[in-house]
């Protein structure tokens, strides 16, 4: 089947003055391929975001072997599903470290992706994580040391991010819902954080573990409490269990959060009870600009379906090729860790994101390519995830670079 060339790849192409590479006989295409690891939840609860980290994977890739691959060798997909498991993540980690990949791109949920640090720093594995939030992950290591990169945005932004606009709607008596997991415990000290640089405290406080079906004695303790907001710091179907239950109750006070409540598992699970809800978001699936609209026609063209978590498929894309512009800067195809590593920190030329425009998004000092100025705040409306406020969407005709 043809694949359509995305203009990314064309920008790819001529800006770093590898059009001729592209020429490549027939024959050179049997040459040996440059493997890529992905790892993510692609099947159990936090599938819902794991699928359309590997769609844009995939997509991405796609489009890079329509034209040469990496001077004539093809892509490689080596892909472990790790089922939002920790101990399945490790093992998937593991297998990736013995399979002869380049780097991997990979992981959903932060406490899984917490599990399996060690095995790509230790290994000298580049590793790149398009969706987890977790502050902890991109600073277990010394940043010179590390092999851990990122493209999504880590909630020690997402939550300042959100308490700034709390405080600017009058929303200051503020009450937590955070899971047991990593990513809750993590996200918990982030808003505590956030909320004490505004000489705030949480009014109420609610841990629960995954799989929780009712709610409803902590949302009345919360309510008792005086909150009239809830933070919800969760990625799966339990953030819809918090909406139904303020529903359930008739306690009718906003539910704000990081990227989680744009997910399928809250907007179908909660259906009306979702609508208000506001969450950070660094893309919006709306077709605000030339590089937008043309990743989302090249995705439903080869998906057929409307992107479940767009972030998802949005960062994991963006890394497929920030990984392949750096690749592009070690000419003897000669992929040591510590030679990927450097070429990450150092990519030569400018990529034209979908979420950003990356110029040196990754540094010696510093592995996290997103910054706040990129966020934009999201809201639930009839079931779909627009632009919170007016300027956001006249701000996203532009796409951000790092700050």
């Amino acid at each position: 089947m043809e694949v359509p060339v995305h203009c990314s790849v064309v920008r790819l192409i001529f800006s770093l003055g590898l059009a001729a590479a592209f020429a490549v006989p027939a024959a050179s295409q049997t040459a040996s391929p440059v493997r890529i690891g992905v790892i993510g939840p692609f099947s159990g609860p936090s599938s819902d975001f794991g699928n359309p980290m590997l769609h844009g994977v995939q997509l991405a890739v796609d489009e890079i072997n329509a034209v040469g691959g990496y001077l004539g060798r093809p892509l490689e997909l080596v892909i472990k599903d790790d089922q939002g498991d920790p101990d399945v993540g490790l093992k998937g980690s593991q297998e990736l470290a013995t399979a002869d990949v380049v780097a991997t791109i990979g992981f959903c949920n932060t406490g899984v992706a917490a599990k399996s640090l060690d095995v790509f720093q230790n290994g000298q594995m580049p590793l790149i994580i398009p969706c987890s939030t977790g502050t902890p992950l991109t600073a277990k290591f010394p940043a010179p040391e590390s092999y851990i990169f990122r493209t999504s945005a880590r909630d020690a932004i997402q939550a300042p991010f959100v308490v700034n606009d709390l405080v600017k709607r009058g929303w200051t008596r503020v009450a937590v819902f955070a899971d047991t997991t990593g990513y809750g415990e993590a996200g918990l000290k982030d808003v505590e954080a956030a909320l004490a640089a505004k000489q705030l405290k949480p009014v109420y406080v609610a841990r629960f573990a995954l799989g929780v079906k009712d709610l409803s004695r902590e949302l009345a303790a919360a309510r008792t409490a005086g909150a009239n907001a809830i933070f919800s710091y969760t990625v799966g179907p339990e953030n819809a269990t918090i909406a139904n239950g303020k529903r359930d109750i008739k306690w009718d006070v906003p539910q704000v959060g990081a990227w989680p409540l744009s997910f399928p598992f809250f907007i179908d699970g909660a259906k009306a009870a979702a609508d208000g809800a506001l969450m950070a978001q660094t893309f919006i699936a709306e077709p605000s600009n030339e590089r937008r609209a043309s990743f989302l026609t090249a995705y439903h063209r080869k998906y057929k379906h409307k992107i479940a978590v767009p972030m998802a498929a949005a960062q994991s894309y963006d890394s497929t090729y920030l990984l392949m512009y750096a690749l592009f800067s070690i000419r003897d195809g000669k992929f040591t860790g510590p030679a990927v590593k450097d070429a990450l920190e150092n990519i030569p030329r400018i990529y034209y994101g979908v979420v950003s425009t990356y110029d040196k998004p990754f540094s010696v000092d510093d592995k996290d390519a997103v910054t706040a100025n990129m966020l934009v705040m999201g809201k639930v409306k009839n079931g779909a995830v627009t632009f919170a406020y007016p300027e956001d969407a006249r701000r996203n005709l532009v796409v951000q670079r790092k700050k």
